[in-house]
Formats: structure tokens, sequence, C-alpha cells
């Protein structure tokens, strides 16, 4: 078996805009609301269902430790997918690049404190890894019949073995 490593990175929009949103307030919201009381930071991802209907879960993921194997990722041909943290914890992110319906070209990020993401339909991921300490996440997804899931095991899985997490925001 070959070891192959991933650097996970910090998570920027550019850098993660081939495999779907960073949720993120950048900048004064786009309105004022209730009063002037709360800002509006209006469509933060675009949200892709084939059929079906939005739904919103919740997930309590238990804490993934470093050095992190990525020997599955998956994907979703019939909808997007969010992961908004509610506990504010890290997470390790890895998206692939699709190469006939094979993953390739991974790449590993790691969420700072207030980012979420939003996976594009049909692009290939790893599994929910919070990192340090296990988390809670709101999950917006496709609701709807027929297998929204595609898994694809690596013969020769990869290692994330650092990961640099901001405690700032």
């Amino acid at each position: 078996m070959t070891k192959r490593t991933l650097d996970a990175r910090p998570l920027t929009r550019a850098a993660f805009a081939p495999y779907g949103d960073v949720i993120e307030i950048s900048g004064e919201p786009d309105k004022l609301i209730n009063q002037g009381m709360c800002g509006r930071h209006h469509d933060l991802a675009s949200l892709d269902f084939a059929d079906g209907r939005a739904g919103i879960s919740l997930f309590n993921a238990k804490a993934r430790s470093i050095p992190h194997t990525v020997d599955m990722v998956e994907r979703h041909p019939d909808g997007s997918q969010a992961f908004i943290p509610v506990s504010g914890t890290a997470m390790l992110v890895v998206v692939a690049e699709d190469a006939s319906g094979t993953p390739v070209k991974l790449k590993a990020f790691v969420s700072q404190p207030g980012q979420s993401i939003n996976l594009h339909r049909g692009v290939w991921h790893g599994v929910l890894a919070p990192i340090e300490e296990p988390g809670q996440f709101v999950v917006v997804d496709r609701i709807g019949a027929g297998e929204n899931l595609q898994e694809h095991w690596f013969d020769d899985p990869y290692v994330i073995e650092a990961v640099k997490i901001s405690k700032s925001s």
C-alpha cells in the first residue's frame, strides 16, 4: 500500500470555488432588517437539486484526529450539500475533481471560525470531519426518492498529516 499525503490549507472562497461555496460573512450586510437591528448577508450558497426538496438535518459528528486517513470519498449526483457548524468546530474538507466517474486530484482544506460550506451537486468529497472536538452541524441537502449517494474507496488511501487552525475570526 502506498502512502499518499495531502496538505490541508485554509479554506478560502477562491480556492474552493470549483467545488462549492464558502459560506461566511464578509463586508457589510446586503441590507438591514428588523428595524435596523439585523444585517442580512443574502443568498450565500447555490442550492441545486435535480428533484425532491431541500431538507434541514442536524448531525452530531465525532472528532477526527490528525493524522487523518482519507480512504473514501462520496458524491451526491442529485443535489448540493451544505455543512454549517453550529458549535463553531473546525472541519476538514476534502474534495476531488472527477475524471470519467473517478475522483482525482484531491485537495484538503480546513475551515476557520465562522466558515461553512456548500458542496456543488456531483462534487466528490470526504466525510464530515470535525477536528479537535466533536461538532454539531446543520446539513442542508436533497430529500427525495432514489439513491443520491455514490462512494469511491481508494486502494491507496491519502493521509492528512497536519493542519493549521486559526483561533481568531
